[in-house]
């Protein structure tokens, strides 16, 4: 692997320019979880900031890399704060660090290749679909302007399908057709044309913005720790944890630096689990790794750490911009529903992209019924009760996929 150096000698203000633009670039992705969920956008900001400030002092600012909201948490949070509140939601978050921790340790003991011992392809990607089908009813019910139970009508529905397909068809467009630093904003564009449309068509209220104070420290918000919470939330980590794995893999062949040995995999994974452990003490979503700030380092082939040092302390700067926070949640429900009906499908394609990438034979029966079992459990909503006591949605998926990955008889060659 060829190294390529990285530019040391860069003026500070060139750095702070494409950290800015690094920023930019995850910007779409970083606040649109906290909007879909009922986060606090800025809050997002603030947990991305530190939270890579902490990975670069964990793995020594070797490695360039951003930690934004993970997309895999959005319908768990969803549920999770309609089941037990936000606080106790907050707390399961903050334990989801125990995951990264964990893979830490071993990978650190035993290597990677533990981790894809026990959570192969056949186990991480009906997971990884079921993150992104369990809640697309949320996503449809919000595209036609109601609440994401569909008991409330928050916008007419005419009015809300233009709006929501104006938002889908923006960020389709640019996603396929787009060229360039654009192709990287494909959510951005569609939330942008999306609240535009809304603003002409009397669906924003500019009221709260013009109120709201242009600097104020984010409403935080305390965690609870309950263990019916926690325990849902803990195998939803197991998709973005090894996925980490492959981001670092990633930017490791993009810059030419193998950094599973140059800092290391396990420190890069425990730096990661400690940016999702502050994000969630503090009230924020669950931090990782960037796809998106990966292709903009291919893009620029800017790969010194310190421009992401830039972008996560811009990222805290814009945390405290009142007026900036009271923008972001003005943006309508069907705004958020069109990008979702995308973004979740997406999600869900992941997944089945993992199965076909690691040619998983659905022919062999015991593929097929970890595969299909995991699907109709999670589509179905299973629910395990016992004395108050409740096992559901991803967290039954992932404990029921590991189980039979290990007990199930392997085909003999």
């Amino acid at each position: 692997m060829r190294e390529i150096p990285v530019q040391d000698g860069e003026p500070v203000w060139r750095q702070a320019i494409a950290g800015a633009q690094i920023l930019f670039v995850a910007f779409g992705a970083l606040v649109l979880v906290p909007l879909l969920t009922g986060l606090n956008p800025s809050l997002a900001l603030l947990g991305a900031g530190v939270g890579t400030l902490m990975f670069q002092a964990v793995t020594g600012r070797q490695v360039p890399i951003f930690l934004g909201s993970s997309f895999a948490f959005i319908a768990p949070i969803i549920y999770s704060v309609q089941t037990w509140g936000m606080p106790a939601t907050m707390g399961a978050l903050a334990c989801v660090s125990l995951v990264y921790f964990v893979f830490a340790a071993l990978v650190n003991r035993h290597g990677a290749e533990i981790v894809h011992r026990f959570m192969p392809p056949v186990v991480i990607g009906p997971i990884i679909m079921i993150i992104g089908l369990s809640l697309a009813a949320v996503a449809v019910n919000m595209a036609m302007g109601r609440s994401g139970d569909g008991a409330v009508e928050l916008v007419p529905y005419g009015t809300a399908m233009l709006v929501a397909v104006a938002s889908l068809v923006t960020t389709v467009a640019v996603s396929v057709f787009a060229r360039g630093f654009l192709r990287l904003l494909p959510i951005l564009s569609g939330v942008l044309v999306g609240y535009l449309l809304s603003a002409a068509l009397g669906l924003v209220d500019f009221s709260k913005i013009a109120a709201a104070p242009w600097f104020a420290a984010p409403d935080f918000v305390a965690p609870v720790f309950e263990w019916t919470a926690i325990l849902f939330m803990l195998p939803v980590a197991l998709a973005p944890a090894i996925e980490h794995v492959g981001d670092v893999v990633a930017i490791g062949g993009v810059t030419g630096r193998d950094y599973t040995e140059k800092p290391g995999l396990h420190r890069t994974l425990a730096g990661d689990g400690l940016a999702v452990l502050f994000a969630g003490l503090i009230g924020g979503p669950p931090v990782t790794t960037y796809s998106e700030v990966t292709g903009a380092v291919t893009l620029t082939r800017n790969f010194n750490p310190a421009v992401m040092t830039w972008a996560a302390v811009l990222a805290v700067v814009m945390a405290f911009f009142g007026k900036f926070n009271a923008i972001l949640q003005s943006i309508p429900v069907p705004v958020m529903g069109g990008i979702m009906m995308l973004l979740f499908g997406s999600v869900a394609s992941i997944g089945l992209k993992t199965l076909v990438a690691a040619r998983v034979d659905l022919d062999q029966p015991r593929n097929l019924v970890i595969v299909s079992t995991v699907l109709v459990f999670g589509i179905g909503g299973l629910a395990l009760k016992l004395d108050g006591f409740a096992l559901q949605g991803v967290s039954l998926c992932g404990v029921v996929a590991i189980i039979l990955n290990m007990v199930l008889p392997r085909t003999r060659a």
